[in-house]
């Protein structure tokens, strides 16, 4: 090991330069009135040292991750334990409405900016997250436990490599010192290794950052630390546009009409992000405005979820118990969250012309994601009406036949167009077989199709279908009675058969979606004379947008528990895959164990056990 860290880093920090930091040093968790962002002090961990390094992150940053790896003051830098030359440790001050309320100040309660820094690579914001105590602390120790941090390093980076706009982690240190902490919320804590990740992103301003001037709430009674101060609303917005969206900033000489522009060019890459979350299956779990990057980028990974069986209403975070922050909710919130950085622009913006840019988002969105899903499918060279009824078809059968959303994506390759060839195999039934693999049983079906309403509600509304049927017809039109009823009629269906005669069913849908699909191809080639060609890129399209592997919980947790047993392979492991999600032929040693010590691929389905993963 180098006796001297090889780390070197010319900081610029503009953000501190040209927004307000606040001047009080006074330690503690306290409100921060007047300012975008306060000074702290890192504080130093135990021991650190390397779990796993990121080469193209910290390539972005022109550092070599095998130099740093090596480094003997690497893990203490890189974790915020020794400050870098040039370093202005800060945290920022920003509000949110955390499930549909607004929360007041929160800030970064275990987030340290070191810095910012401009290079060939673009410009670069660092942090250290999990470094100790910030004003916006609030009553936790602002550390993060090794279980956490392996989830937000790995998912980052896994992000990226799918092509999804993110935040990066370019590294992630563990310590021998510890805190407790109660993982599944039951009141058993434990102890747990402190642990940092370190982050980068071009800025980690967010949509909460505009909330810290909100006046009074009136219906959480709370109100941002900064409430009327327009004159540094007025700096956020001007430093923001300057900074990210030069463009808008030279095109538009009139203020509002300036920041109208920048409104809704974030909306767009707020409509394309989630889009793209939606087609790879990406659930984040906690989409408060807090969460909503400014830029458009995924930020701070809690707990996420990669949807296995596909089901539109998987919620992945255990905390969300009404499932405001589901699968199919994600667009919509998103749209919400808008809104909300709307109103905290107030009249930085025209009213009118917001309200119609918001109006835009949900059109946007869906041209965006279905334009998406025909590269799903492969294609590429019309755009036919029934596309969407085709997409549509897939998704609910996938539903109803509880396929793994990323496995039946990935098959959807071998089927082949009828003008390439009659051969074997062409009425898709080889395909159909691998399809069937990736759906679960009857007795999961049956679990899954069970009526989520509390169950007193459920009795009241069956007993109105005797007592009152005029009545029960008015209540059963209400989107979530219907559901409800939807769900107890597949019920009641799944326990009236049984596993072959279920798998024979599934077979004749598949089969059938199949030949659907294989008439909409035959249209790809329609006056086309070099018909293999385009089979050959329909191909090669669709296996460079549907991922082999995601990271998927279980995957995920593997590591964590090898992790934690003081062993750190696995993660490096995972890393090493999940930086080649499209690769069509696995690494000989990408393998991990399952429960029972088996080894299994890393792109199969779940282990039967890794439905017991609990994530808040």
């Amino acid at each position: 090991r180098k006796q001297r860290h090889s780390i070197r880093l010319p900081f610029n920090n503009v953000a501190l330069k040209k927004l307000p930091l606040d001047s009080s040093e006074e330690p503690g968790s306290r409100t921060v009135s007047g300012a975008c962002f306060s000074r702290v002090q890192p504080q130093p961990l135990v021991n650190p040292t390397f779990v796993a390094v990121s080469g193209p992150a910290l390539a972005l940053l022109g550092l070599d991750d095998k130099e740093i790896f090596h480094d003997l003051l690497g893990p203490e830098y890189l974790s915020g334990s020794k400050v870098l030359p040039g370093s202005e440790p800060a945290a920022h001050c920003y509000c949110g409405h955390q499930f549909g309320l607004f929360a007041g100040q929160l800030g970064d309660g275990a987030v340290c900016y070191l810095g910012e820094r401009d290079n060939p690579c673009g410009r670069w914001e660092i942090q250290v997250k999990g470094a100790g105590v910030t004003p916006y602390s609030r009553e936790s120790d602002g550390r993060k436990v090794l279980r956490s941090s392996i989830r937000e390093f790995l998912c980052s980076e896994a992000m990226a490599a799918l092509g999804i706009p993110t935040t990066r982690a370019a590294s992630l240190v563990t310590s021998d010192l510890y805190v407790n902490r109660d993982p599944l919320n039951n009141g058993r804590r434990r102890p747990e290794r402190c642990s940092v990740v370190l982050r980068i992103a071009p800025s980690f301003i967010r949509f909460g950052s505009f909330e810290i001037f909100q006046s009074r709430d009136e219906f959480s009674g709370r109100q941002g630390p900064s409430p009327g101060r327009h004159d540094i609303r007025a700096q956020l917005v001007d430093y923001v546009i300057d900074t990210f969206y030069p463009d808008i900033q030279r095109c538009h000489g009139n203020r509002k009409e300036r920041n109208t522009a920048f409104f809704k060019e974030v909306t767009v890459r707020t409509a394309r992000l989630v889009a793209q979350w939606q087609c790879v299956g990406f659930c984040h779990g906690v989409l408060n405005t807090d969460n909503m990057s400014i830029l458009g980028l995924t930020v701070d990974y809690g707990p996420f979820g990669f949807i296995d069986r596909f089901d539109p209403e998987f919620v992945c975070n255990a905390s969300d118990r009404r499932g405001r922050y589901s699968y199919q909710a994600q667009p919509s919130v998103c749209r919400w969250n808008l809104a909300r950085l709307a109103e905290a622009l107030g009249s930085e913006l025209h009213a009118s012309q917001a309200g119609a840019i918001l109006d835009e988002f949900m059109p946007l969105y869906e041209t965006l994601y279905l334009a998406n899903m025909r590269r799903k499918l492969g294609l590429l060279r019309r755009k036919e009406p029934e596309d969407q009824e085709l997409v549509s078809e897939l998704l609910q059968l996938m539903h109803n036949t509880g396929a793994d959303f990323t496995n039946t994506f990935r098959l959807l390759s071998g089927v082949s167009c009828p003008v390439v060839g009659e051969g074997k195999g062409a009425t898709g039934g080889p395909v159909v077989d691998l399809l069937l693999e990736q759906c679960v049983s009857l007795e999961e079906l049956k679990v899954a199709n069970k009526p989520t309403m509390e169950p007193r509600e459920l009795a009241m509304v069956l007993s109105m279908a005797q007592t009152n049927p005029a009545m029960f017809g008015l209540v059963a039109d209400r989107p979530e009675v219907a559901h409800q009823l939807e769900k107890m009629g597949r019920l009641k269906e799944l326990l009236s058969t049984n596993q072959d005669e279920l798998r024979a069913k599934q077979r004749e849908d598949w089969l059938r979606w199949i030949s659907q699909y294989r008439k909409r191809l035959v249209k790809e080639c329609d006056g086309a004379r070099e018909v293999c060609t385009i089979e050959e890129e329909r191909i090669r399209v669709m296996d460079s947008t549907n991922p082999r592997v995601v990271l998927r919980n279980y995957i995920a947790q593997n590591a964590i528990q090898a992790a934690e047993n003081g062993d750190f392979s696995e993660v490096r492991r995972v890393l090493k895959v999940l930086e080649n999600p499209y690769c069509a032929y696995p690494e000989k040693d990408e393998r991990r164990t399952d429960g029972n010590q088996n080894c299994v691929p890393y792109d199969s389905k779940p282990p039967v056990w890794a439905r017991e993963i609990c994530v808040t």
